[in-house]
C-alpha cells in the first residue's frame, strides 16, 4: 500500500515491495473487510518475530550471541515495534487483518531468508567481530526506514479514513508524499538494507539491492499502470513532479 489512495505504488520520474503492511509493501484496500479474531492477529505476529529470531539463530548457530551486540538487539527491538505498529495501523483501516492465520509470515519469508543471511554470512565466512560504526550506522539507517515507512503509512490510513469511498480519494501530494511516490516502499527498502551492516555483510546487501530492486521496480510497474488508469492526468502529473522513492535518484 503506497502512493495514492489505492496504496499503490508508482515507478520512475515521467514514467510512472515485499508486500507492505509496508509496507512495508501492498494494495490499498476496495472496502472495510470483517475483523479478524484478535487471537488470531496475535498469533500472527508472535509467529513472524519469532520466526525472525529464529532464522538470525540460524545464521549465528547460537543464541547466546545477542547478549554481546547490543545494535543487534536495538534493530531487532526496533524492528518488532515497527511489524507491531504497522500492523494495528493496517487493521485499523481494514477494520481488522483480512488474511488467513500465517499469510503474514509466509509472505515475508523472503525476508527471513536475508535476516538469516547476513549473521551467517559474518560467523562462516569472515569470522571476528564486527566494526561498531557499521552497526551504529545500520541501526541508525533502520530508524529512518521506520520513520518513513510507517509515518508515511499513518498518513494514508488518515487521508483513507476521510475518504471511505475508493472512487472519492484523489492522489496524496503532500507530506511524506510531497518528494517521493512511495515513502512507505522506500522506508521498507532501507530496513532491509540496514540489517546487513549490523553483521557487516557486504553479499548480503548487494543481494538485497539488487534482488529487492528488481522486485520493486517490477511492482512498481504493475500498479503504476492501474494508478494511471483509475486517475490518469491526475496521476501522471503527479509523476512529472516527483520521484519514486530516492529524490533526485529514482
Amino acid at each position: 500500500m503506497d502512493q495514492a489512495q489505492d496504496a499503490t505504488p508508482a515507478a520512475g520520474k515521467g514514467t510512472g515491495g515485499l508486500k507492505p503492511g509496508t509496507g512495508s509493501l501492498g494494495a490499498a484496500p476496495e472496502a472495510v473487510a470483517p475483523a479478524a479474531h484478535p487471537d488470531s492477529t496475535i498469533g500472527e505476529l508472535v509467529i513472524y518475530l519469532a520466526a525472525v529470531v529464529g532464522a538470525i539463530a540460524l545464521g549465528l548457530g547460537i543464541t547466546a550471541y545477542f547478549s554481546g551486540h547490543r545494535y543487534v538487539v536495538a534493530y531487532l527491538i526496533a524492528f518488532a515495534g515497527f511489524v507491531i505498529a504497522e500492523h494495528l495501523v493496517y487493521a485499523a483501516e481494514r477494520g481488522g487483518h483480512p488474511d488467513p492465520a500465517f499469510t503474514y509470515t509466509a509472505a515475508r519469508l523472503p525476508i527471513l531468508a536475508v535476516f538469516f543471511a547476513a549473521p551467517f554470512e559474518r560467523t562462516y565466512i569472515y569470522g571476528g567481530g564486527v566494526p561498531g560504526w557499521a552497526g551504529a550506522f545500520g541501526l541508525l539507517l533502520e530508524l529512518l526506514g521506520l520513520w518513513l515507512a510507517l509515518g508515511a503509512r499513518i498518513q494514508w490510513s488518515y487521508f483513507a479514513a476521510s475518504a471511505p469511498e475508493l472512487a472519492s480519494r484523489g492522489v496524496i501530494r503532500n507530506g511524506f508524499y510531497g518528494r517521493i511516490r512511495h515513502p512507505i516502499y522506500a522506508g521498507s527498502f532501507l530496513v532491509l538494507l540496514a540489517w546487513p551492516f549490523e553483521y557487516g555483510a557486504p553479499i548480503t546487501f548487494l543481494i538485497v539491492l539488487v534482488v529487492s530492486s528488481i522486485v520493486l521496480r517490477r511492482e512498481i510497474a504493475i500498479e503504476e499502470d492501474a494508478l494511471l488508469a483509475r486517475y490518469g492526468e491526475e496521476y501522471a502529473a503527479y509523476q512529472r513532479a516527483t520521484d519514486c522513492m530516492i529524490p533526485g535518484v529514482w
